[in-house]
Protein backbone atom coordinates (compact mmCIF):
# COMPACT_ATOMS: atom_id res chain seq x y z
CA UNK A 1 0.00 0.00 0.00
CA UNK A 2 1.18 3.39 -0.61
CA UNK A 3 -0.03 6.38 0.98
CA UNK A 4 0.19 8.73 -2.04
CA UNK A 5 -0.95 8.27 -5.67
CA UNK A 6 2.21 9.47 -6.99
CA UNK A 7 4.26 6.90 -4.88
CA UNK A 8 2.25 4.26 -6.60
CA UNK A 9 2.64 5.45 -9.88
CA UNK A 10 6.46 5.54 -9.54
CA UNK A 11 6.48 1.85 -8.15
CA UNK A 12 4.22 0.26 -11.30
CA UNK A 13 7.20 1.75 -13.82
CA UNK A 14 8.68 -1.48 -11.97
CA UNK A 15 6.09 -3.79 -13.70
CA UNK A 16 5.39 -1.62 -16.79
CA UNK A 17 9.39 -1.27 -17.41
CA UNK A 18 8.58 2.40 -18.18
CA UNK A 19 11.24 4.24 -18.31
CA UNK A 20 10.48 8.32 -18.04
CA UNK A 21 14.50 9.84 -17.39
CA UNK A 22 17.14 9.27 -19.76
CA UNK A 23 20.86 10.82 -19.22
CA UNK A 24 21.88 12.90 -21.77
CA UNK A 25 25.62 11.56 -21.58
CA UNK A 26 25.05 7.79 -22.96
CA UNK A 27 21.38 7.13 -23.12
CA UNK A 28 20.50 4.79 -20.12
CA UNK A 29 17.02 5.32 -19.07
CA UNK A 30 15.91 5.06 -15.62
CA UNK A 31 12.15 4.42 -13.74
CA UNK A 32 13.28 7.23 -10.94
CA UNK A 33 14.98 10.92 -11.56
CA UNK A 34 16.56 9.66 -8.37
CA UNK A 35 18.67 7.04 -9.84
CA UNK A 36 19.05 9.12 -12.76
CA UNK A 37 20.70 11.98 -9.99
CA UNK A 38 22.91 9.05 -8.91
CA UNK A 39 23.86 7.67 -12.66
CA UNK A 40 24.81 11.39 -13.40
CA UNK A 41 27.88 11.02 -10.72
CA UNK A 42 30.03 8.29 -12.98
CA UNK A 43 29.92 11.04 -15.54
CA UNK A 44 30.62 13.79 -13.82
CA UNK A 45 32.98 12.41 -11.33
CA UNK A 46 31.35 13.96 -8.30
CA UNK A 47 31.63 11.53 -4.82
CA UNK A 48 30.00 13.35 -2.23
CA UNK A 49 30.58 10.78 0.57
CA UNK A 50 33.67 10.75 2.18
CA UNK A 51 34.63 8.18 4.88
CA UNK A 52 35.28 9.20 8.04
CA UNK A 53 38.18 6.64 8.90
CA UNK A 54 40.37 7.40 5.33
CA UNK A 55 40.41 9.62 2.40
CA UNK A 56 38.01 7.52 -0.01
CA UNK A 57 35.13 9.58 -1.70
CA UNK A 58 31.68 7.69 -2.89
CA UNK A 59 29.16 8.52 -5.16
CA UNK A 60 26.22 6.79 -3.50
CA UNK A 61 25.57 6.98 0.49
CA UNK A 62 25.12 3.11 0.35
CA UNK A 63 28.05 2.51 -0.51
CA UNK A 64 30.11 4.68 1.86
CA UNK A 65 27.94 2.68 4.28
CA UNK A 66 29.09 -0.49 3.05
CA UNK A 67 32.69 0.58 2.73
CA UNK A 68 32.89 1.45 6.28
CA UNK A 69 32.41 -2.08 7.70
CA UNK A 70 35.77 -2.76 6.51
CA UNK A 71 37.10 -0.39 8.83
CA UNK A 72 34.45 -1.12 11.68
CA UNK A 73 35.17 -4.94 11.40
CA UNK A 74 31.20 -5.46 11.07
CA UNK A 75 30.66 -8.81 9.16
CA UNK A 76 26.81 -9.55 8.87
CA UNK A 77 26.77 -12.09 5.98
CA UNK A 78 28.44 -15.66 6.60
CA UNK A 79 28.87 -18.79 4.12
CA UNK A 80 27.58 -21.82 5.86
CA UNK A 81 29.75 -23.98 3.51
CA UNK A 82 32.82 -22.99 5.07
CA UNK A 83 32.47 -20.26 7.28
CA UNK A 84 33.69 -16.96 5.38
CA UNK A 85 32.15 -13.95 5.98
CA UNK A 86 31.12 -11.08 3.61
CA UNK A 87 30.26 -6.86 4.66
CA UNK A 88 27.68 -7.28 1.55
CA UNK A 89 24.94 -9.84 1.08
CA UNK A 90 25.43 -9.62 -2.68
CA UNK A 91 29.50 -10.68 -2.21
CA UNK A 92 28.13 -13.90 -0.20
CA UNK A 93 25.85 -14.86 -3.01
CA UNK A 94 27.81 -14.22 -5.60
CA UNK A 95 30.83 -16.06 -3.46
CA UNK A 96 27.82 -19.27 -2.95
CA UNK A 97 27.98 -19.38 -6.65
CA UNK A 98 30.66 -20.66 -6.24
CA UNK A 99 29.99 -23.67 -4.65
CA UNK A 100 26.83 -24.72 -6.56
CA UNK A 101 28.65 -23.25 -10.35
CA UNK A 102 25.42 -21.63 -11.05
CA UNK A 103 25.65 -18.79 -13.40
CA UNK A 104 22.60 -16.10 -12.54
CA UNK A 105 23.14 -13.34 -13.94
CA UNK A 106 21.73 -13.59 -17.67
CA UNK A 107 23.09 -10.77 -20.54
CA UNK A 108 19.52 -9.48 -22.63
CA UNK A 109 21.38 -8.54 -25.52
CA UNK A 110 23.52 -11.92 -25.90
CA UNK A 111 23.32 -16.07 -24.62
CA UNK A 112 26.05 -15.01 -22.02
CA UNK A 113 26.12 -15.56 -18.47
CA UNK A 114 27.90 -14.61 -15.44
CA UNK A 115 28.18 -16.09 -11.79
CA UNK A 116 28.16 -12.38 -10.53
CA UNK A 117 26.04 -9.35 -11.04
CA UNK A 118 29.29 -7.37 -11.39
CA UNK A 119 30.79 -9.10 -14.32
CA UNK A 120 27.30 -8.93 -16.04
CA UNK A 121 27.52 -5.17 -15.32
CA UNK A 122 31.32 -4.48 -17.21
CA UNK A 123 30.09 -6.73 -20.15
CA UNK A 124 27.13 -4.63 -20.96
CA UNK A 125 29.60 -2.27 -21.54
CA UNK A 126 30.49 -4.20 -24.82
CA UNK A 127 26.47 -3.41 -26.19
CA UNK A 128 25.61 -0.17 -24.29
CA UNK A 129 29.43 1.65 -25.36
CA UNK A 130 29.61 3.31 -22.02
CA UNK A 131 32.78 4.25 -20.77
CA UNK A 132 32.32 6.06 -17.64
CA UNK A 133 36.32 5.37 -16.37
CA UNK A 134 38.48 8.57 -18.20
CA UNK A 135 42.49 8.86 -18.32
CA UNK A 136 42.97 12.40 -16.07
CA UNK A 137 45.88 12.92 -18.26
CA UNK A 138 44.95 12.31 -21.18
CA UNK A 139 40.84 12.23 -21.55
CA UNK A 140 41.36 8.40 -23.09
CA UNK A 141 37.97 6.85 -21.96
CA UNK A 142 37.75 2.84 -20.76
CA UNK A 143 34.72 1.19 -19.89
CA UNK A 144 36.89 -0.62 -16.80
CA UNK A 145 38.39 0.89 -14.12
CA UNK A 146 41.04 -1.64 -14.40
CA UNK A 147 41.72 -0.69 -18.50
CA UNK A 148 42.31 2.82 -16.88
CA UNK A 149 45.08 1.77 -14.34
CA UNK A 150 46.87 -0.38 -17.18
CA UNK A 151 46.59 2.73 -19.41
CA UNK A 152 47.90 5.04 -17.28
CA UNK A 153 51.08 3.46 -16.89
CA UNK A 154 51.78 4.33 -20.53
CA UNK A 155 52.20 8.03 -18.97
CA UNK A 156 53.86 7.43 -15.53
CA UNK A 157 56.08 4.56 -16.60
CA UNK A 158 59.52 5.34 -18.20
CA UNK A 159 59.14 2.21 -21.41
CA UNK A 160 62.31 -0.16 -20.23
CA UNK A 161 61.11 -3.46 -21.83
CA UNK A 162 63.15 -3.81 -24.46
CA UNK A 163 63.17 -5.94 -27.35
CA UNK A 164 66.71 -7.59 -28.30
CA UNK A 165 65.96 -8.41 -31.91
CA UNK A 166 64.97 -5.53 -33.15
CA UNK A 167 65.19 -2.68 -30.46
CA UNK A 168 61.83 -1.54 -29.87
CA UNK A 169 60.87 -0.27 -26.44
CA UNK A 170 57.50 -1.19 -24.70
CA UNK A 171 55.71 0.38 -21.39
CA UNK A 172 54.44 -3.21 -20.09
CA UNK A 173 55.88 -5.99 -19.90
CA UNK A 174 53.21 -8.24 -21.40
CA UNK A 175 53.15 -5.83 -24.20
CA UNK A 176 56.60 -7.03 -24.62
CA UNK A 177 55.46 -10.69 -24.10
CA UNK A 178 53.03 -10.27 -27.24
CA UNK A 179 55.62 -8.11 -29.50
CA UNK A 180 57.89 -11.13 -29.15
CA UNK A 181 56.00 -13.49 -30.46
CA UNK A 182 56.48 -11.69 -33.66
CA UNK A 183 59.95 -12.57 -34.08
CA UNK A 184 59.41 -16.51 -32.70
CA UNK A 185 56.01 -17.06 -34.42
CA UNK A 186 55.09 -18.52 -31.29
CA UNK A 187 51.47 -18.86 -31.13
CA UNK A 188 50.18 -20.37 -27.61
CA UNK A 189 46.84 -19.51 -27.59
CA UNK A 190 44.72 -22.53 -29.57
CA UNK A 191 41.15 -22.43 -30.35
CA UNK A 192 38.86 -25.02 -28.79
CA UNK A 193 36.71 -25.45 -31.91
CA UNK A 194 39.43 -25.52 -34.46
CA UNK A 195 43.18 -26.41 -34.99
CA UNK A 196 43.48 -22.18 -35.44
CA UNK A 197 46.37 -20.99 -33.34
CA UNK A 198 47.02 -17.11 -31.97
CA UNK A 199 49.59 -15.45 -30.71
CA UNK A 200 47.26 -13.21 -28.50
CA UNK A 201 44.27 -14.20 -26.26
CA UNK A 202 42.07 -10.99 -27.88
CA UNK A 203 42.45 -12.30 -31.48
CA UNK A 204 41.76 -15.95 -30.00
CA UNK A 205 38.78 -14.55 -28.31
CA UNK A 206 37.52 -12.60 -31.33
CA UNK A 207 38.09 -15.42 -34.03
CA UNK A 208 35.68 -18.25 -31.26
CA UNK A 209 32.72 -15.51 -31.95
CA UNK A 210 33.13 -17.14 -35.14
CA UNK A 211 31.82 -20.39 -34.04
CA UNK A 212 29.88 -19.51 -31.06
CA UNK A 213 27.85 -17.27 -33.40
CA UNK A 214 28.30 -14.23 -30.83
CA UNK A 215 28.20 -10.74 -32.26
CA UNK A 216 27.95 -8.22 -29.67
CA UNK A 217 28.38 -5.32 -31.35
CA UNK A 218 25.08 -3.92 -32.04
CA UNK A 219 24.21 -1.02 -34.78
CA UNK A 220 22.10 1.63 -33.29
CA UNK A 221 19.92 2.51 -36.49
CA UNK A 222 18.92 -1.13 -37.68
CA UNK A 223 19.28 -4.54 -36.10
CA UNK A 224 22.72 -5.83 -38.10
CA UNK A 225 24.98 -7.15 -35.41
CA UNK A 226 28.79 -7.53 -35.53
CA UNK A 227 31.43 -9.66 -34.15
CA UNK A 228 34.05 -7.00 -33.71
CA UNK A 229 33.83 -2.81 -33.45
CA UNK A 230 35.65 -1.90 -35.88
CA UNK A 231 33.11 -3.94 -38.45
CA UNK A 232 30.51 -1.79 -36.76
CA UNK A 233 31.84 1.39 -36.93
CA UNK A 234 32.53 0.99 -40.73
CA UNK A 235 28.58 -0.22 -41.17
CA UNK A 236 27.39 2.46 -38.87
CA UNK A 237 28.73 5.04 -42.00
CA UNK A 238 25.82 3.55 -44.17
CA UNK A 239 23.49 5.33 -41.87
CA UNK A 240 25.66 8.59 -40.97
CA UNK A 241 27.08 8.94 -44.38
CA UNK A 242 30.30 9.70 -43.06
CA UNK A 243 33.43 9.15 -45.74
CA UNK A 244 36.57 9.61 -43.40
CA UNK A 245 38.62 8.63 -46.61
CA UNK A 246 39.49 10.76 -49.17
CA UNK A 247 41.36 10.24 -52.37
CA UNK A 248 44.42 12.85 -52.63
CA UNK A 249 44.53 13.11 -56.36
CA UNK A 250 41.04 13.71 -57.10
CA UNK A 251 39.30 14.71 -53.82
CA UNK A 252 36.46 12.02 -54.09
CA UNK A 253 35.68 10.21 -50.44
CA UNK A 254 34.54 7.13 -49.19
CA UNK A 255 33.39 5.61 -46.49
CA UNK A 256 36.22 2.69 -46.38
CA UNK A 257 39.83 2.49 -46.43
CA UNK A 258 39.84 -0.30 -48.55
CA UNK A 259 37.53 1.37 -51.11
CA UNK A 260 39.77 4.05 -51.19
CA UNK A 261 42.52 1.54 -51.98
CA UNK A 262 40.61 0.29 -54.99
CA UNK A 263 39.54 3.46 -56.54
CA UNK A 264 43.66 4.90 -56.10
CA UNK A 265 44.62 1.40 -57.65
CA UNK A 266 41.65 1.01 -60.92
CA UNK A 267 42.06 4.90 -61.75
CA UNK A 268 45.11 6.25 -61.11
CA UNK A 269 47.63 3.89 -60.44
CA UNK A 270 48.49 5.07 -64.32
CA UNK A 271 49.26 8.36 -62.79
CA UNK A 272 52.11 7.13 -60.57
CA UNK A 273 53.88 5.46 -63.59
CA UNK A 274 53.43 8.34 -65.69
CA UNK A 275 54.87 10.83 -62.64
CA UNK A 276 58.19 8.42 -62.74
CA UNK A 277 58.01 7.65 -66.82
CA UNK A 278 57.68 10.98 -67.81
CA UNK A 279 57.92 13.91 -64.41
CA UNK A 280 57.10 16.66 -66.87
CA UNK A 281 53.18 15.96 -67.25
CA UNK A 282 51.13 18.24 -65.28
CA UNK A 283 49.01 17.49 -62.80
CA UNK A 284 45.75 18.42 -65.07
CA UNK A 285 46.98 15.91 -67.22
CA UNK A 286 47.64 13.27 -64.39
CA UNK A 287 44.06 13.40 -63.64
CA UNK A 288 43.02 12.94 -67.39
CA UNK A 289 45.04 9.47 -67.81
CA UNK A 290 43.30 6.77 -66.89
CA UNK A 291 44.01 3.43 -68.53
CA UNK A 292 47.48 2.04 -69.84
CA UNK A 293 46.27 2.32 -73.27
CA UNK A 294 46.14 6.36 -72.95
CA UNK A 295 49.61 5.92 -71.49
CA UNK A 296 51.24 4.96 -75.70
CA UNK A 297 49.38 7.67 -76.89
CA UNK A 298 51.77 10.17 -74.87
CA UNK A 299 53.98 11.71 -76.67
CA UNK A 300 56.03 15.07 -76.29
CA UNK A 301 53.36 17.57 -76.90
CA UNK A 302 51.48 16.20 -73.80
CA UNK A 303 54.53 17.44 -71.80
CA UNK A 304 54.24 20.79 -69.60
CA UNK A 305 56.08 23.46 -71.90
CA UNK A 306 57.58 25.26 -69.73
CA UNK A 307 59.26 21.93 -68.27
CA UNK A 308 61.01 21.23 -71.85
Amino acid sequence: MFSFKHHLDVHMRVHTEEKLFTCDQCGKSFTRSLNLKRHMNIHTGEKPYKCSHCDKRFSRSSNLKTHERIHTGEILFTCDQHGKSFTQSSNLKDHINIHTGEKLYSCDECDKTFLRASYLKKHLRVHTKEKPHSCNLCGKSFSCLENVKRHQKIHTTVREHVCYECGRTLTLVEHLKQHWSIHTGEKPYKCSHCDKRFSRSGILKIHERIHTGEKPYKCSHCDKRFIVSGDLKTHERIHTGEKPYHCTVCGKCFSQSSSLHRHTKNIHMIVIIVEFAAPAVTLLQFICVRRSDELLSLTQSTFCPEKN
